[in-house]
């Protein structure tokens, strides 16, 4: 299924009971961020659905908030996967394979509804839209959570689209946070080689595949746009900024043209990021605002961030466990059943993967290939039998409680990858370019069975399917 544009898809998600619209007037500076909030934490993570805000006080533009990772669902259906069933992570995994391997180059047009009204000079503001205030009480203003970036190679011309986030500074000017490992960082440091400004364009509300390949590890030299192409197996059209050489999604709801000023930094953050804690702040490049183009009746898209469950973490956890379950199973040919990312750990530092053992080593070596995907990832690692859904806390809490023998089955490995943005890496004090800091251990259970058990002590399978039938009669 391919979608044309924020629209088309907001409508295909509430047709598929997977969107709910809230048409009571709520306050962006507190209210939408807490109603969002116990969205994800009061609902199942299966049922929670993306979040229509359509009457914020103050304003005529609505709020959408968990269009790309409410659930696993909503993210399938943002792939355009309509059947979710149970070999979803194999699919998911194959899409973004084919997408990346044989991207869809974008098709430039002359015009699009995000032309349909353009704001320059004294008319920029970029406050003019319901942006919510996201911690309350402690972030410093307001930030964009979910752009996507456009910038481009000074050297190559290839484009790259990244989401960082972004700090509303002045009605014509905002901060831009990333870390030096994100490929936007190159394109800044080889224009300020030169003295030279860096062009970028912020888009806000696009076709689904823009927004997942955004926030996804797309190789370097691989443009993001050209990938979302190829997820919705047609090219993206983009039409040319008005102030800077770049180009945007057509259908997008807002585009923020500017340029980052060379060899300038000022203070950015705090921010509450995806770990539950307080991002640090610091010394950030700054954007000037050139241009504001929007389409009319304009909706302002957001992701839910912040302390986990999020949309943020769903949104990564989905995507890294089809890599790491692509590289385990069709890279390596090893007898595991599912990859799952812990929501609790932010999708990052709490990885637990289900397999049948083979012979005596096997889980160290399923292990070590996990982390080779992302080194960063898996702080807490949890390997258990095939017959554990990984997915039910009280499974895989069950199994660690009675397939471990602690001294035996719990193994520290010092000197890997540090989960990034992780508080107890590094005390307060600790400068954030301290190697120290990058460095970490990570902690391997291997709660699988290492001899033969006795059998399980509850109703065969076929009575419980069976009993199912009298469940639902008794009116449970």
């Amino acid at each position: 299924m391919r979608y044309n544009d924020l629209r088309e898809y907001i409508d295909a998600l509430e047709k598929n009971g997977l969107l709910k619209r809230v048409s009571e007037e709520v306050d962006k500076d507190w209210e939408i961020a807490a109603l969002c909030r116990l969205a994800f934490t009061k609902l199942p993570s299966e049922d929670r659905p993306a979040l229509l805000f359509e009457n914020v006080k103050g304003f005529k533009t609505p709020v959408v908030a968990g269009v790309l990772g409410a659930s696993r669902r909503v993210y399938a259906m943002a792939l355009g996967i309509d059947e979710f069933g149970d070999n979803v992570l194999t699919e998911i995994a194959q899409r973004w394979s084919r997408a990346i391997k044989n991207p869809i180059a974008p098709r430039l047009v002359e015009t699009g509804p995000c032309k349909q009204n353009i704001l320059t000079g004294d008319e920029i503001d970029v406050f003019r839209f319901p942006v919510p205030m996201w911690t309350v009480g402690e972030d410093p203003g307001l930030f964009l959570t979910a752009p996507c970036v456009v910038s481009k190679d000074p050297e190559t011309g290839i484009r790259n689209v990244g989401t960082y986030r972004i700090q509303l500074k002045e009605r014509n000017k905002t901060g831009i946070h990333m870390g030096k490992t994100r490929h936007i960082y190159r394109h800044i440091q080889k224009n300020e080689a030169q003295g030279k400004p860096t062009p970028v364009a912020i888009v806000v509300g696009s076709d689904p595949t823009i927004g997942l390949a955004s926030v996804s590890s797309v190789p370097f030299g691989v443009d993001e746009l050209a990938v979302a192409g190829a997820l919705r197996g047609e090219p993206v059209d983009v039409v040319k900024c008005e102030t800077v050489d770049l180009e945007v999604p057509a259908t997008a709801e807002i585009v923020i043209e500017g340029l980052i000023r060379p060899g300038y930094r000022e203070l950015e953050g705090p921010f509450g990021e995806y770990p539950g804690y307080m991002g640090a702040s610091g010394d950030a490049p700054v954007v000037d605002v050139t241009c504001i183009t929007f389409r009319d009746d304009v909706i302002f898209h957001a992701f839910v961030s912040q302390m986990p469950p999020s949309e943020s973490s769903l949104i990564r956890g989905c995507g890294r466990e089809s890599s790491i379950y692509t590289h385990l199973v069709a890279d390596h040919r090893l007898p595991v059943r599912d990859v799952h990312l812990k929501e609790s750990g932010g999708s990052a530092a709490y990885l637990a993967i289900s397999m049948r053992p083979q012979y005596p080593g096997q889980v160290w070596e399923t292990a070590w290939a996990a982390w080779t995907v992302d080194p960063s990832l898996g702080k807490i690692t949890v390997i258990v039998d095939d017959d554990i859904d990984i997915r039910d806390p009280f499974q895989l809490d069950w199994a660690i409680s009675f397939r471990v023998q602690p001294e035996k089955d719990v193994h520290i490995v010092r000197g890997t990858a540090a989960v990034m943005n992780d508080p107890s890496q590094a005390a307060k004090e600790v400068p954030k370019e301290d190697p120290s800091r990058h460095i970490s251990s990570k902690v391997l259970i291997d709660a699988t069975k290492k001899h033969e058990y006795p059998a399980i002590a509850m109703p065969p399978a076929d009575h419980l399917r069976r009993a199912a039938d009298t469940w639902a009669k008794l009116g449970f």
